[in-house]
């Protein structure tokens, strides 16, 4: 998306500032990019263009670009240019799922579905599902997709007696569970940070070994009974969580 001339004029740094005109640009830039003034995976201006446009050195572009691109705002794509990156931030203080806050977000969300099925419970669902050695649950793994860009690896249990045949639920996990009156208006999420194994690395497009977030979630009716543990896993790349404090 092309911005009016106007807003691009404003992203010029100040050439009579103390700060350095590469960071005043990396932050203009960046100010602009929370603000929606480009949508994800739109391409940004390349450096000869901010150059011409903006009047400053290829320099200057260069290391302002490569701020944005520290910040996990842009992704260069081997020739063909960079582009804005899918980044979304889910804040902490407020229980909503993905599905909700891609759409809230302008992105499309997709999942590719891995495994839906019956099985019995393991030692860990059997624990935060507060369910008996022999009871079932329904199993999901898929991958999560924003605008078709692989944000999460996402893998869930459910109790077989309030879910019993996962095949029926679609992209949205959540808004399946309220078609079927089982809202959960309750969560205890645990973050962790870790490293991609092998086989993570392959279903979520990142090098073995590379930073990701991982975050536990047991969810709960109203009535209280647990309904849902759900271990997802995201790229750090495109995901952030975010907590607003007061004093």
């Amino acid at each position: 998306m092309m911005l009016p001339q106007q807003k691009l004029l404003a992203l010029r740094p100040d050439a009579d500032s103390s700060t350095p005109l590469y960071l005043q640009l990396g932050h203009k830039l960046a100010a602009a990019i929370h603000a929606g003034f480009w949508l994800a995976d739109d391409p940004l201006p390349s450096e000869r263009n901010l150059c011409e446009m903006l009047g400053v050195s290829r320099v200057t572009a260069r290391k302002a670009l490569d701020l944005l691109l520290a910040d996990g705002l842009i992704i260069r794509r081997h020739g063909a240019g960079t582009y804005i990156t899918p980044k979304l931030e889910q804040p902490l203080n407020k229980l909503t799922n993905l599905s909700e806050m891609l759409k809230q977000r302008g992105f499309t969300p997709g999942s590719r579905w891995l495994k839906r099925e019956v099985a019995l419970a393991n030692a860990e669902e059997q624990l935060k599902l507060n369910l008996a050695a022999n009871c079932k649950v329904s199993r999901l793994q898929r991958v999560r997709t924003a605008n078709d860009v692989v944000m999460a690896l996402e893998e869930t249990a459910l109790p077989f007696l309030l879910v019993p045949d996962p095949s029926l639920i679609g992209d949205s996990l959540y808004e399946y569970m309220r078609s079927v009156r089982l809202s959960v208006v309750r969560a205890i999420q645990n973050i962790a940070a870790i490293n991609a194994t092998e086989a993570l690395s392959q279903l979520v497009d990142v090098a073995p070994g590379e930073a990701m977030l991982h975050l536990t979630r047991v969810g709960y009716l109203e009535n209280g009974v647990v309904c849902e543990l759900t271990h997802s896993y995201f790229r750090n790349d495109y995901y952030d969580f975010v907590v607003e404090l007061h004093k």
